[in-house]
């Protein structure tokens, strides 16, 4: 018995000494690295590797975002994420009547492959990753970063980044489609497939739960809506002839992360367990990259408060420290005015020195899941798990995500957590402190940065200046080149890249695709 005693001490001694050992009965014992991939993707996690710092940002002018990106990237970034006003966002030029008011706002206004030469000016397209957060009109923007490449010599195999081209939750979510459900999901395999014989290294989706969470849901909410999304797109490319380890590989994730500490961690290391378990059950990958969630993290922003602005610095802090004891393979920190505006460039440095402060003063890099065995993160953790796993299988019973879509359904649960979240604050159940908890009728007025609206008028006259002087029959013949892909069943991809190298604007091509495919409307939910 006591010699049996000493082989069971000796035995955790060493589980623990090797970070193995996961106390209170937890499911999973097994290290990072290995599946089921609950406590991280590598072995060594930032050990080996620290997370990407990758902060987004655009506003305004091509040439001021260019300034902004060489700022951040020279302050101790390591990777792009660009954020594109709404007009391009919905496939309009900045000379679209309906983009009015808007041009440059919440983002880059980018119109033609000029645009996108400023942007990147001075950037090394074959040695930075670049984050393109853009879905509808996804294939024209990575289309326009491929003909900026080829331009300067950088073979379409070096690039390397993600574009989000993850349409399902602008129906559910966010609002920013164009075209029906069917249509966009051609345009997003298309990009996948393409990418897959092109550019080996680019993550060709990046399936969102981040605008899901940001509209209402809860963490188990985001955890099942957006997995049940990825399965969905999946399956479409597998119906579109690709092989699940084609683009498994090159698929990554998109998460929240909101202000309950241990549920966040919690989450994180859920969602790859269960991606792990339902790619196995589901596709039988050869590959073990294709079973791993690799995702990026964004720090909530519908949970930053106008009123005293920089406790959001703080609120940041504690979000950024969560998406990293989860696990994520970027990050961006949100800066502390954006409920305010666009931010300032001290708000910007002060939120990406609070990655680099978790990163190289707090010691947490120097472990692998330092809060895995913890009872309360693994019990939160087997509970999101289940009650992720339920939403999945609901929308499966219903026809999958797509139907659902057509249907409202997840926009239903979406409203329906929002509603209970907006009482509680309202009821004071749900503390904001600034808000409805230490809030101070006397606390100074900050103001955010402001836009000035010479930009627009500056960027559409520049827009008309290019149209003139272009050379309209290859265009016109472009574009005709287009059509004809998109009223077949070819790649738009190669067709896209040509027209934009002959000047067409990107409202241009995407006024193609709407005269052939049409547009949709959601469904709310409500």
């Amino acid at each position: 018995m006591a010699t049996q005693l000493d082989d069971n001490i000796r035995m955790v001694l060493v589980r623990v000494l090797s970070g193995t050992f996961m106390p209170n009965g937890s499911k999973d014992s097994s290290p990072a690295g290995s599946p089921p991939y609950r406590r991280g993707i590598h072995a060594g996690m930032y050990r080996d590797r620290l997370w990407t710092m990758r902060q987004y940002a655009g506003f305004s002018t091509p040439s001021k975002t260019n300034q902004r990106f060489r700022a951040l990237l020279d302050g101790g970034q390591t990777g792009i994420s660009v954020a594109f006003d709404l007009p391009t966002q919905l496939g309009l030029d900045s000379d679209d009547h309906q983009s009015a008011g808007e041009v440059g706002k919440v983002g880059v206004a980018i119109d033609s492959i000029h645009d996108m030469r400023v942007l990147f000016d001075g950037i090394d397209l074959g040695r930075v990753s670049t984050s393109m957060t853009i879905n509808a009109p996804a294939t024209t923007l990575l289309a326009l970063y491929v003909a900026v490449a080829d331009e300067r010599g950088v073979r379409r195999n070096e690039i390397s980044g993600t574009v989000q081209n993850d349409i399902l939750k602008e129906y559910m979510a966010r609002g920013l489609y164009v075209y029906p459900p069917e249509q966009s999901v051609r345009l997003t395999t298309d990009l996948m497939n393409w990418c897959s014989n092109n550019a080996p290294r680019w993550n060709t989706i990046s399936v969102s739960g981040y605008h899901l969470r940001e509209a209402g849901c809860t963490a188990a909410q985001e955890v099942g809506m957006t997995l049940s999304n990825a399965l969905f797109y999946a399956r479409s490319a597998i119906d579109s002839g690709m092989e699940f380890d084609e683009f498994a590989p090159r698929m990554s994730f998109f998460f929240a992360c909101h202000n309950d500490f241990l549920e966040e961690i919690a989450k994180f290391r859920a969602a790859r367990e269960l991606w792990h378990k339902l790619v196995l059950d589901e596709f039988g990958p050869s590959d073990p990259r294709s079973s791993q969630l690799r995702f990026h993290t964004q720090t909530s922003g519908v949970t930053l408060t106008a009123q005293q602005p920089l406790n959001n610095a703080i609120r940041v802090s504690y979000q950024a420290l969560a998406a990293v004891l989860g696990g994520t393979q970027s990050l961006h920190t949100n800066s502390y005015d954006e409920a305010l505006g666009l931010p300032t460039e001290d708000s910007v440095t002060i939120a990406l020195r609070t990655q680099q402060i978790i990163a190289e003063e707090t010691g947490i890099a120097s472990h692998v899941d330092p809060m895995g065995g913890s009872e309360a993160v693994e019990e939160l953790t087997e509970k999101i798990i289940s009650d992720s796993h339920s939403i999945i299988r609901k929308i499966d019973s219903m026809g999958g995500a797509m139907e659902c879509v057509k249907s409202g359904h997840q926009q239903r649960l979406i409203h329906e957590s929002a509603w209970v979240q907006l009482k509680g604050i309202e009821s004071g159940s749900e503390l904001v402190v600034g808000v409805n908890s230490h809030s101070n009728e006397d606390d100074p007025v900050f103001e955010g940065m402001i836009i000035d609206p010479k930009d627009e008028r500056d960027k559409v006259g520049e827009l008309v200046v290019m149209k003139s002087n272009r050379d309209e029959a290859r265009v016109s013949e472009s574009l005709a080149a287009l059509e004809e892909i998109c009223k077949g069943d070819g790649n738009v991809m190669d067709a896209l890249i040509v027209a934009l190298k002959a000047e067409a604007t990107v409202g241009e091509v995407n006024g193609v695709m709407r005269e052939v495919f049409g547009t949709w409307m959601a469904p709310s939910g409500v």
